[in-house]
């Protein structure tokens, strides 16, 4: 990134945040000295959410169910796609029209945050009114910021590695294990190439991946990021792009073409759904969209490393604003959609996995689709495995996941060499996250 790049988004950020102030300080007028409502009656909640018409629809079904249990409270709800949707939230917010309740994610949660923006839920967290005991301690570790509860996981997911079962079967290779080190999953790969005469990699290059490279990180007890710059070095960047560069020379990966498709994020171009390499890395709630694709059996697995380097994360939140009329109501609102049972069989998996691992195993019994079964029993398997979840990602962190992506591909296409890319990398994404 420019450095006028930089220094014009850190200028948005600054107007933003002043904007913010004055309308969080209106919003507050609504509330007295204990930020209790000042107000008796009828309570409308606006509600805000990306998704597309089945996300809606259900998520629709649920606040029926919560309006029918507590007259008096309604909702108005809005709803688009992902894209523009952090646009639309930073202008609600600047014109004084933040939602009560909106869904955010860890891309952003740390910069509204720190704007003030979000409901601090510590309080009601700490007297039970919020309770997120059901939760994989992980889990509840992901949606706070500086010590403070600012955000409740709406849905849970985990990095994970889906393979192509009845490829494996054929060859008569053994599946990827829970535990299996970057080395050991390189040797692995290079005999499906070999087996396949090249046809079928062995494994995708998620170099550019910033799940993979911050789990490989985890276990030499490094994270991606420590507060507002990168929890690693330059030589730390080097290794794991040298670690992919012998893979490539290895034949454990496929062309630089087909990883650049992949590199994507789309779901239709990762690697194990197209045929062209026998791994991807994902989401664990994606096998299910993953599986629509192909006609291969897929399973899926942790990524490589020690197990507990993952954490159960947040795949989205629930975040109340700070200025909102109706704290309680709020509250009340985010324990229902995480906590009961018939909101969770409601839900179902649209978002990922139920946070709270009682309703998890309710929805799990109402699945028909076997790949959603599989995810769930893979998150279920892993919450007794996981590690302590970071702190969630700064601002600036969705400047630096462009970033790495560049600086893999210039490494991919041999346009750079590791220490280069490193460099290069390490010196820009800490420029985004000081000007953050």
């Amino acid at each position: 990134m420019s450095p006028s790049a930089i220094s014009t988004r850190g200028a948005v950020a600054r107007t933003l945040t002043v904007l913010l102030a004055v309308t969080i300080g209106l919003g507050a007028c609504a509330t007295d000295d204990t930020g209790e409502p000042t107000e008796d009656g009828p309570v409308e909640l606006s509600v805000f959410w990306w998704g597309a018409e089945r996300r809606a629809e259900l998520t629709q079904q649920a606040l029926d169910v919560y309006a029918a249990r507590n007259p008096g409270i309604t909702f108005r709800v809005t709803w688009q796609g992902y894209s523009g949707y952090y646009d639309k939230l930073a202008t609600q917010a600047a014109a004084g029209n933040t939602p009560d309740l909106f869904q955010i994610d860890d891309n952003y949660l740390t910069e509204y945050a720190e704007r003030d923006v979000v409901l601090d839920l510590t309080p009601y967290v700490d007297s039970g009114e919020l309770d997120l005991s059901g939760f994989p301690n992980s889990l509840v570790q992901y949606g706070q910021v500086g010590g403070r509860t600012l955000a409740v996981a709406a849905a849970a997911n985990t990095p994970a590695m889906v393979y192509d079962k009845t490829l494996l079967a054929e060859l008569g290779v053994a599946e990827p294990t829970i535990g299996m080190t970057y080395p050991e999953l390189i040797d692995w790969a290079s005999q499906i190439t070999a087996l396949t005469d090249g046809e079928v990699a062995g494994t995708m290059d998620p170099s550019a991946d910033y799940k993979a490279l911050w789990l490989w990180l985890r276990t030499s007890d490094l994270e991606l990021y420590q507060g507002r710059q990168l929890g690693f070095g330059v030589d730390d960047l080097e290794a794991w792009f040298e670690l992919w560069q012998q893979a490539r020379d290895a034949n454990a990966t496929p062309s630089v073409e087909l990883i650049k498709a992949a590199n994507s994020g789309d779901v239709t171009q990762q690697l194990v759904a197209t045929g062209d390499a026998a791994t991807s890395f994902m989401w664990s709630n994606q096998l299910a969209e993953l599986q629509k694709h192909t006609t291969a059996d897929l399973g899926v697995v942790s990524y490589p490393g020690d197990p507990q380097g993952q954490w159960a994360r947040a795949s989205m939140y629930w975040a109340g604003f700070r200025g909102t009329r109706h704290q309680q109501e709020v509250v009340d609102l985010i324990d229902f959609l995480v906590n009961d049972p018939q909101a969770g069989r409601i839900l179902g998996t649209e978002r990922g996995l139920s946070s709270n691992l009682e309703v998890r195993e309710t929805v799990q019994a109402t699945l028909a689709d076997k790949k959603m079964q599989a995810s769930v029993a893979f998150e279920q398997q892993m919450s007794d495995l996981f590690g302590p979840a970071p702190v969630p990602p700064p601002p600036g962190h969705t400047t630096v996941r462009t970033l790495l992506v560049t600086a893999a591909e210039s490494v991919q296409g041999g346009a750079a060499t590791p220490r280069q890319a490193a460099e290069e990398f390490v010196a820009q994404a800490n420029a985004v996250l000081a000007n953050g």
